[in-house]
């Protein structure tokens, strides 16, 4: 990924710049340098919350209701429909905010040449051909190509490159380079959208997946409606048939309609991701997008930055090899007096902080310090030794330092072995001056993160691969592999292939942003769920594509508003933490998902069992609003029930849960309806006593139904958590007081009551036994 020079302009006499007309007419052209602001509008983004299958059903019972003047029912409704409206206002708007910090990382002010003169503006103004000057501590302003100078440039957040690049005439860089070192002066190439930054902030706009709930959501909707639909149909041409009248046969469709939201089931999946962001949060992983807790229980694949992800994107001496007549000490002692003291050169420091770590005995004093030259490749230092004698000490490139000190065959051996193993390799020679000898080599690199090599392990365990991708160059990046436990196969230089499965490589090196967007879309493409963990602003494109996005504590400022997840604490123990939590928060919105699937075939398929008995609606609005409330809402509890996550990872299989709610529903049924049948023939009560009776039998079996599909194996497998059986004893309570006192609805004898709760109790024993051979059938358990 090193920049490669082209030829440059003469470096003596400097260029005029830009005319300021020309440049305002290339402005003008062009456009400013600057990623271009494509926010909808508030209203525009608030109103497609409301376009969408649950909301189209909430919004026609909330009509049909005002239709019928129950504007107490349509207003509780309506509330629900707000909440989910809001919740989804709020969290979106991430694409911006990575947009803004893309920005926010560019150059705020430029020198810029123009009419033979230095001006500084601002870099929104700069337009290609202008003459720009690259300063020690300045971040490039837009894609340029250097014609005179030599600067030490940081692109590691640009290209992964864990190593600052040596840059001078004819070598082109890009906009968000960090100037480490020297003084430059370059040729603007590119500005805008145009430049690599601008490529990058494009693809973070433009990047979106679906995310395996908001799938999920949509297919139980689908399944739902195609099913219910069918019975509502029929249940209006048998009450026309009856001839009943339009007063009875509206509410009987309104009730219908109502029986067949899963008013809840949006909410509840937000309450369960939010109470799982929040245990994730004590653990200092910060969800800044509550659906990636719920995806990563679904991510089977983990794509690995490598710079400040599995290293710690910091260069550290990684060996001495002190040549004959010298030893490790005294090679760094050399090493460090011509070493930078303090500045932003990553190498000098490096080396000084070793030579601390490890002082010689007798070390030489420094006299002078030479900077380092890029012309010469190395730097200089002049020192007294123990003896008082003038000691001459260099320190650079090895085939310069070499060629001075008419180094032999065996250090140049030593220093290709180092090189191969994917580190910077320095030489340090000393001597009398006019007679140096060469001291020793120095290896640079940055090393693993002390916990990746465990991190790979744990994840390979629960089921999810891991490869790196990476800017920085495939030797590099097989040695970091190596080193934390990618054992497989790297990809071959070029494009990404269209799809990919994870068995193919272990590791994706010398790939730019966009690579990283393809190599997440390609596995995707493959159907499978991608995590994305990253640091730099050439990784904020992948972490926003990937399901699940995860910006390491040390991350910039783009890739964590990129991300789903925030790691707010040093390492990466926080991601097996997101993944155990996240199948946790999966087990609690299937068994949320399952009792909905359930509840609603049943209800609706009960409704015209009991108009097919009774010859009228056996629930009014009111009272499907009463089950709604007591039976929905409460039962959100389940979403902080004690559930077992999978060892593996989970998947939405939509079908199988369908048919699961199917079997189970029409179980419940033969017992819904075999109570009513005694209520009516045996007990002989009267149609608005059946109305009771019908919603008593409906809240008790549908704690029945909670109860067996919480648990994947028997019911008494585990214990249910506190506020769910606090929430069962207020749903049973409520409807019980409700019944017994008359109130909304027809009295019923607290025998009665009794009886069918006794009832439900034995018939939760029989639907465990059914759903237990059902679960075996479809793999379930």
């Amino acid at each position: 990924m090193n920049p490669s020079p082209e030829p440059s302009a003469a470096a003596g006499a400097l260029p005029d710049g830009l005319a300021s007309a020309e440049a305002r007419r290339r402005l003008a052209l062009n456009g400013p340098n600057a990623v271009a602001d494509a926010t909808p509008a508030p209203l525009r983004r608030a109103l497609a919350k409301l376009w969408a299958p649950v909301p189209w059903m909430l919004e026609a019972a909330i009509v049909l209701q005002l239709a019928l003047g129950e504007y107490v029912e349509a207003a509780v409704i309506a509330v629900l429909l707000a909440f989910n409206a809001l919740l989804g206002f709020f969290q979106e708007g991430r694409a911006q905010a990575t947009l803004d910090a893309l920005k926010s990382r560019l150059a705020l002010v430029t020198a810029v040449r123009r009419d033979g003169a230095w001006k500084t503006v601002a870099a929104a103004d700069l337009v290609p051909d202008d003459i720009v000057k690259l300063s020690l501590g300045g971040v490039v302003g837009a894609d340029v190509r250097l014609i005179q100078g030599h600067v030490l440039l940081d692109q590691s957040t640009l290209t992964g490159e864990s190593l600052p690049v040596e840059a001078g005439p004819g070598t082109r860089t890009y906009a968000g380079a960090l100037v480490r070192r020297g003084e430059a002066i370059a040729q603007v190439t590119a500005t805008g959208a145009r430049t690599r930054f601008g490529r990058t902030a494009e693809l973070v706009r433009t990047a979106h997946v679906q995310s395996s709930q908001q799938k999920a959501v949509l297919r139980v909707v689908r399944n739902l409606a195609l099913f219910n639909g069918t019975v509502v149909l029929a249940q209006v041409a048998y009450a026309c048939a009856l001839g009943l009248p339009a007063v009875e046969i509206v509410p009987l469709m309104l009730t219908a309609v109502l029986a067949a939201i899963p008013v809840a089931l949006p909410a509840t999946f937000t309450l369960a991701t939010a109470l799982g962001a929040r245990a994730l949060a004590r653990r200092g992983v910060l969800p800044t997008r509550l659906s990636a807790v719920d995806e990563a229980a679904t991510m089977d694949v983990l794509c690995v930055d490598k710079t400040g992800t599995l290293t710690m994107n910091a260069l550290a001496l990684a060996a001495v090899r002190p040549m004959p007549g010298f030893d490790e000490g005294t090679v760094l002692a050399l090493a460090a007096l011509a070493s930078s003291d303090g500045g932003l050169d990553p190498v000098d420091a490096a080396i000084r902080k070793a030579a601390q770590g490890r002082p010689a005995a007798g070390a030489p004093k420094l006299l002078r310090f030479v900077p380092f030259d890029p012309a010469g490749k190395m730097s200089e230092a002049l020192a007294i030794d123990a003896g008082g004698a003038t000691l001459h000490i260099v320190k650079g490139a090895f085939a310069r330092v070499g060629d001075l000190s008419h180094a032999d065959g065996a250090a140049a051996a030593a220093a290709d072995e180092l090189q191969a193993q994917g580190c910077r390799v320095l030489a340090v020679a000393a001597g009398a001056p006019g007679a140096l000898r060469i001291a020793g080599l120095l290896a640079l690199s940055d090393p693993p993160r002390a916990e990746s090599a465990g991190l790979v392990a744990e994840l390979r365990r629960m089921g999810v691969h891991t490869v790196m991708v990476t800017g920085d160059a495939p030797a590099t990046a097989a040695v970091v592999a190596r080193a934390v436990g990618l054992d497989g196969a790297a990809c071959p230089p070029g494009p990404p292939p269209e799809r990919l499965r994870p068995e193919e490589f272990a590791v994706f090196a010398g790939v730019f942003p966009e690579d990283k967007f393809h190599i997440v879309k390609a596995f995707q493409d493959s159907g499978h769920t991608v995590g994305m963990c990253g640091d730099g602003a050439n990784d904020a494109p992948a972490l926003r594509q990937a399901q699940i996005g995860i910006a390491v504590a040390s991350a910039t400022d783009v890739a964590k508003s990129a991300a789903g997840i925030v790691l707010t604490e040093p390492g990466l123990g926080g991601i097996v933490a997101a993944v155990r939590e996240g199948r946790v928060t999966f087990q609690r919105i299937l068994t949320y998902t399952l009792r909905s699937l359930t509840r609603k075939i049943d209800q609706l398929l009960f409704l015209t069992v009991g108009l097919v008995m009774t010859g009228h609606a056996i629930l009014t609005p009111m009272l499907m609003v009463i089950l709604m409330t007591t039976g929905d809402f409460l039962a959100m509890a389940a979403t902080t029930d004690r559930v077992r996550p999978s060892a593996m990872p989970n998947a939405w299989r939509i079908d199988r849960l369908t048919i699961a709610g199917i079997v189970m529903g029409l179980t419940n049924l033969l017992f819904c309806s075999g109570v009513l049948a005694v209520g009516r023939y045996r007990l002989g009560l009267e149609a608005d006593a059946l109305r009771s009776l019908a919603a008593v039998t409906l809240v008790f079996s549908g704690q029945a139904v909670l109860y067996v599909v919480r648990e994947r194996r028997r019911l008494w497998s585990s214990r249910p958590s506190g506020w769910l059986m606090l929430s069962s004893a207020a749903d049973v309570t409520i409807i019980a007081a409700l019944a017994t006192g008359g109130v909304l609805m027809a009295p019923l004898p607290a025998a009665v009551v009794g009886g069918i709760l006794a009832a439900a109790v034995v018939f939760a024993l029989v639907l465990d036994a059914v759903k237990a051979a059902v679960f075996r059938r479809l793999g379930m358990v």
